[in-house]
C-alpha cells in the first residue's frame, strides 16, 4: 500500500482511509472491531472518524463511534496508527443546531471542549489530524485557528484539516493563517467521487498551489456505484433507502441528489467497464479516486467485513489510460449527475 504525505506535515498515510461514520448504528461494536482488525491486517495505518458519528447524526447516539474506536484502540498499537476526528460546527442543516447547547460554531470555547471529549472518547492523549466538520463562514477565521493552534501547541492535536469545505473557504483559511502566524489546514475532506467530480476543478488547483492534500470521503458515492440502488431499488438497511422512506426532508432531498436517473446511468455504464477489467465498480471507483495527484487518502467506509474486501481489492490496482478515458468518456456525456442541469457546482 502506497503512503502519501498529508499537506506540509509530518504526517504520512497510507493512501486508503478506515472511515468509521457507520460504526454504532449500521455496524455494531463487533463488526466495527473486525473491521478495524482487517483494515490493520491489510496494511491501512489511517483512521477516520468524528465526535457526530455515526451517521445520520442524533442527541442520542452522538459520540458513539468515538467510544468504539477509542475502545478497539487499546488492543492495538496506537503509535502506528494515524487517528483523525472532526469538530462539528454548524451542521448546514444536517442536524437541528444545536446538537449540545453552545457546541455549535467553531469558537474557542467549543473547540477546546470538543476536543477534550474526543480524547477522553477515543482513550488517546492526542489526536493525529482534527478537523472542522462543517466550517463557520459566519465567524472569523483566525479565532477558529487561533484555537486550533493552541490545540497543537499544547501537543493535543498535530495537524488540523477541514471538511466540506468550498475554495474559497480553504483560501481563506490559509491566508489567515500565515497573516497571523497560525497552524495552517494541510487537508480538506469533501465528497469525492465518480458522479460528484466537482473537485477536479477549484479545489483540486487551491490543493495543487497551496500544499494542503485532499482526502475524499464517501467514493462510492453513497453506495450508489456498487449498483445496489439500480432499477428503483431500495434495499433493506442502506442509508439512502431508509432516508427515502422514513427521512426527514433533508435527508430525502440528499437521497433524491445521489439517486437519480443520470447517477443510475453513469453506474451502469461504469459497470461495463469493471467488467471487461474483471472488477467491481467498488474496486474501480477507489482506484480511480487514489489516483488522482491532489489526493494523499481515500476514505472507504463498510458495514461488513464484505464490504471491506471489495474496496481493498483497489489497494494495488492501478487504472490504465485506455481506461481512464472509457471513464472520462461517461463523464462528458453524463456531466455531474448529482445536479440536474449537468452544471459544475463549485
Amino acid at each position: 500500500m502506497k503512503r502519501k504525505r498529508l499537506g506540509r506535515s509530518g504526517l504520512v498515510v497510507t493512501d486508503i482511509c478506515m472511515g468509521t461514520m457507520t460504526f454504532g448504528l449500521q455496524a455494531d461494536e463487533k463488526t466495527s472491531f473486525a473491521i478495524m482488525d482487517r483494515a490493520v491486517e491489510a496494511g491501512i495505518d489511517f483512521f477516520d472518524t468524528a465526535e457526530m458519528y455515526p451517521v445520520p447524526p442524533s442527541a442520542e447516539k452522538f459520540g458513539i463511534t468515538e467510544d468504539i474506536v477509542g475502545r478497539w484502540l487499546q488492543s492495538v498499537d496506537r503509535e502506528k496508527l494515524i487517528i483523525a476526528t472532526k469538530v462539528t460546527g454548524p451542521g448546514h442543516g444536517w442536524f437541528r443546531p444545536p446538537v449540545r447547547e453552545g457546541f455549535t460554531y467553531l469558537d474557542r470555547r467549543a473547540i477546546h471542549k470538543s476536543c477534550e471529549d474526543s480524547l477522553r472518547r477515543l482513550q488517546t492523549d492526542y489526536i493525529d489530524l482534527y478537523q472542522t466538520h462543517w466550517p463557520d463562514h459566519g465567524m472569523r477565521q483566525e479565532d477558529t485557528l487561533e484555537a486550533l493552534t493552541e490545540l497543537v501547541d499544547q501537543g493535543k492535536v498535530r495537524a488540523i484539516g477541514c471538511s466540506n469545505e468550498t475554495s474559497w473557504g480553504l483560501m481563506k483559511n490559509l491566508w489567515e493563517a500565515e497573516k497571523h502566524g497560525l497552524k495552517r489546514f494541510d487537508t480538506v475532506q469533501n465528497n469525492f467521487s465518480l458522479i460528484n467530480r466537482r473537485c477536479e476543478s477549484e479545489l483540486a488547483q487551491v490543493c495543487r498551489m497551496e500544499g494542503v492534500s485532499l482526502l475524499p470521503y464517501s467514493p462510492l458515492g453513497g453506495g450508489v456505484l456498487t449498483g445496489k440502488y439500480n432499477d428503483g431499488a431500495l434495499p433493506k438497511g442502506a442509508r439512502f433507502s431508509e432516508y427515502m422512506v422514513t427521512g426527514n426532508d433533508r435527508q430525502k432531498r440528499m437521497a433524491r441528489r445521489f439517486l437519480n436517473d443520470r447517477t443510475i446511468e453513469t453506474t451502469k455504464r461504469l459497470q461495463v467497464i469493471a467488467a471487461d477489467l474483471g472488477i467491481t465498480v467498488t474496486a474501480l471507483a477507489v482506484a480511480w479516486s487514489k489516483q488522482h495527484d491532489f489526493v494523499a487518502s481515500t476514505i472507504i467506509g463498510a458495514t461488513t467485513l464484505e464490504q471491506l474486501e471489495e474496496s481493498l481489492k483497489a489497494v494495488d490496482l492501478v487504472l490504465d489510460d485506455e481506461t481512464l478515458r472509457r471513464i472520462t468518456e461517461i463523464d462528458e456525456a453524463i456531466p455531474n449527475p448529482m445536479t440536474e442541469d449537468g452544471l459544475r457546482r463549485l
